[in-house]
């Protein structure tokens, strides 16, 4: 029996959803992620990582999220010992093999403008858009404020090739 192209796609999607990975094309998605925010916060963040299966390079240049007004890509770095946000220009290549992890003190998704607070245990949608695989939805899981997600590891989050 041949399924219709979109019905496979809503089934391996929700499959996807269901394990907290999301695959478009030679790209997967894992654990995309946020902290609850207090009620009168101005900002949130995202966390997730991306893996290029594929032979061509790709690159992560924006998205949304159904909790803020914006989303764009920040980097933190330590600088004379102080730590400095900054936006990150260009977007983020993911090379060939490469996994990259946007993660609490590093890169990551900073939320603005937020609609309404991120709330411990309740998910929102998202989207990333990618320059080759094109717009990705995803939904963030919501760990408590200052929390991590419990399968994360410094080995996890760390940038592999």
């Amino acid at each position: 029996m041949r399924f219709p192209t979109s019905i496979v796609l809503v089934l391996t999607l929700t499959g996807a959803a269901a394990a907290h990975e999301v695959t478009a094309g030679d790209l997967v998605i894992g654990h995309p992620w946020s902290r609850a925010t207090p009620a009168t916060a101005k900002t949130g963040v995202g966390y997730l990582t991306v893996t290029n299966n594929g032979s061509e390079p790709d690159r992560l240049i924006g998205g949304s999220a159904d909790v803020s007004a914006g989303f764009r890509l920040h980097t933190s770095k330590i600088v004379d010992g102080v730590a400095r946000m900054r936006p990150l220009e260009g977007g983020l290549p993911i090379a060939p093999g490469e996994t990259i992890s946007l993660k609490p003190g590093g890169t990551h998704v900073m939320l603005t403008g937020m609609k309404k607070p991120i709330l411990d245990g309740e998910p929102f949608a998202g989207t990333l858009v990618f320059e080759k695989a094109g717009s990705v939805p995803v939904e963030f899981t919501v760990e408590g404020f200052g929390g991590r997600p419990a399968e994360a590891s410094d080995s996890h989050l760390e940038k592999r090739q």
